[in-house]
């Protein structure tokens, strides 16, 4: 992760959302849907400590991202809804620090369903262009409790030719993976929880910097990190430069 968190968060503070609503349309555009269950409780309004509780906490922290894939920093302190995340995307040996904002923030409750979740968009600088909305979702009627993330993406037109080469043959198949992955990670994480088999370990605090947390928890920095090789995002150095 960047050298310098606090800094690099303050960046995103005013940076432009990197797209327009009314570019978004098929074929330029990935518009996907995904969709797991997580669990079942009685029937009715969501239960105290039930799974769409837990997963509601799990979806606040962002816990369930899959740390081979992408981890976040972000101040806690930041309400949700305006909060800038700093997200490492990992690939190999390559690290790619990315600028994104929660724009949306949804709690609701009606006789069929309780939901609650949030989306961000990305940010100046960001690998991609667009936005993902995460929701847990309670079935009243038949008290399933379902997972949804919704998204409609671009690979960023301005990147260079060797970065778009990049991701145009592995990018999707990442983006894709990282789907699939978290669908995965927050049925397992709800269930450790509710089978009460394993602790949630502590969020981990950003190394010199107590006020930020890294998220996943429980996961460590690898030793060969040190000698990855990092992509720094070119909009933070234009601010700076500003």
């Amino acid at each position: 992760m960047h050298a310098d968190p606090p800094a690099a968060l303050a960046a995103l503070r005013g940076r432009e959302v990197n797209y327009d609503r009314a570019e978004v349309r098929r074929p330029e555009w990935n518009l996907d849907e995904h969709r797991c269950t997580l669990g079942v409780e009685p029937p009715g309004p969501a239960s105290v400590g039930g799974p769409w509780a837990v997963a509601c906490d799990l979806l606040r922290d962002y816990e369930f991202t899959p740390p081979a894939i992408v981890r976040a920093v972000y101040d806690p302190t930041v309400p949700l809804l305006g909060r800038e995340m700093l997200l490492e995307g990992r690939f190999s040996a390559l690290r790619f620090e990315m600028g994104v904002r929660i724009t949306s923030l949804i709690l609701s409750g009606d006789p069929e369903h309780d939901v609650f979740g949030w989306g961000y968009e990305t940010l100046a600088g960001h690998l991609e262009r667009g936005e993902v909305v995460y929701r847990v979702i309670k079935h009243r009627p038949s008290g399933r409790v379902e997972f949804c993330a919704t998204s409609h993406s671009q690979v960023d037109p301005r990147l260079g030719p060797v970065l778009r080469l990049g991701w145009l043959l592995f990018g999707r198949r990442t983006q894709l993976r990282f789907y699939g992955e978290i669908q995965r990670r927050l049925r397992d994480l709800v269930r450790q929880r509710l089978d009460a088999t394993g602790t949630t370990p502590p969020r981990r605090p950003v190394e010199g910097h107590d006020g930020l947390v890294a998220v996943p928890s429980g996961v460590d920095p690898h030793p060969l990190d040190r000698f990855a090789l990092y992509r720094h995002d070119p909009a933070r150095s234009r601010l700076r430069a500003s």
